[in-house]
């Protein structure tokens, strides 16, 4: 099983481009690619958390991206996208599931999974401090459906206040969650699949081999 000590920062603005210096504290993760269908794409990421919540950067290379017109909250997972899943305490058989498209399209679910029986349910009051932060950048060419283009990188924040009703919330030092990091990619027509727990294969809920984050035990201010 995978495992990733995050480290605390304090809170600041992402804007897309991973340019804040609190992310110089965190180091990459490479995220290998599982299933069936291969892809020559790099996918990588790091994390970190505050007081409020938790940060992301995802750098994801691409050539094309390969996404119909969604509103948030559609479907985005039947487009490129990338997948953050967060399960506070394994007594719960629920976690907490993150999306988001290159076209900065969001989906944000609660997902009750009963041995492999799931369906999501979307947040009450999805507003103020309970509702995310996010912000993407392409690399090499437009942020619209089908572009051509290098790359791009998602970075967001997703705050505790939004995930009331779990245990173990917000995190102490040196507890430990179940989590996994996750990329879905169309533009071979199939959809090939990055995890950063290449356990659940190409089963993105095999929520019982999700990795594990603990949360740094001490807290060095880094410059802001």
């Amino acid at each position: 099983m995978v495992e990733l000590t995050v480290k605390k920062t304090r809170d600041f603005a992402v804007n897309g481009l991973g340019t804040p210096k609190a992310w110089k504290a965190a180091k990459w993760v490479d995220l290998p690619q599982v299933g069936d269908t291969r892809s020559p794409y790099h996918t990588r990421f790091k994390t970190l958390y505050s007081d409020l919540g938790m940060y992301f950067l995802v750098d994801c290379e691409d050539k094309q991206l390969t996404c119909k017109k969604r509103k948030d909250f559609d479907d985005i997972f039947r487009d490129d996208v990338v997948e953050v899943f967060l399960w506070p305490d394994q007594k719960q058989n629920y976690y907490f599931e993150y999306e988001i498209s290159p076209l900065e399209k969001e989906l944000v679910l609660l997902v009750p999974n009963n041995h492999g029986k799931f369906m999501g349910w979307q947040p009450w009051h999805f507003e103020n401090e309970r509702k995310t932060q996010k912000a993407v950048s392409i690399r090499g060419g437009q942020k619209k459906c089908m572009a051509n283009v290098a790359g791009w990188q998602a970075e967001f924040f997703i705050p505790f206040s939004l995930m009331i009703g779990f245990n173990n919330m917000p995190p102490k030092p040196k507890m430990t969650w179940r989590a996994n990091i996750y990329r879905m990619d169309y533009d071979t027509g199939e959809c090939c699949k990055w995890a950063w727990c290449p356990d659940v294969g190409g089963e993105f809920h095999n929520f019982k081999h999700f990795g594990k984050i603990v949360f740094e035990s001490f807290f060095k201010s880094p410059i802001l």
